[in-house]
């Protein structure tokens, strides 16, 4: 599998996720890898942000919002950081 690929499958809920880290853990490649800690970030915020009861609607606009634009990135090849927090997923997940 290549790197575009397992960054777009890390955008199929936990499953693809968890398949593309296992995938890419064994050959790493940037892309994948940095899709993959986007989508971490993604996914972790859906779930901070549906602990506030006032935040939950719009917070899953935002989440759908930012996944899209993840996995339009993932599709074209490019590594395109999500507004805002994407450079902090970078960051805080370096380590996958």
């Amino acid at each position: 599998m290549d790197g575009k690929t397992k960054a777009i499958v890390a955008h199929i809920f936990w499953v693809g996720w968890i398949i593309a880290l296992i995938v890419n853990s064994n050959d790493r490649e940037e892309l994948a890898s940095f899709y993959i800690r986007q989508t971490l970030g993604i996914w972790l915020f859906s779930v901070v942000i549906s602990l506030i009861p006032p935040l939950i609607a719009i917070g899953w606009v935002v989440t759908l919002v930012f996944w899209i634009i993840s996995l339009l990135g993932a599709i074209n090849g490019e590594m395109k950081e999500i507004p805002w927090i994407g450079k902090y997923f970078q960051d805080w997940f370096r380590a996958l």
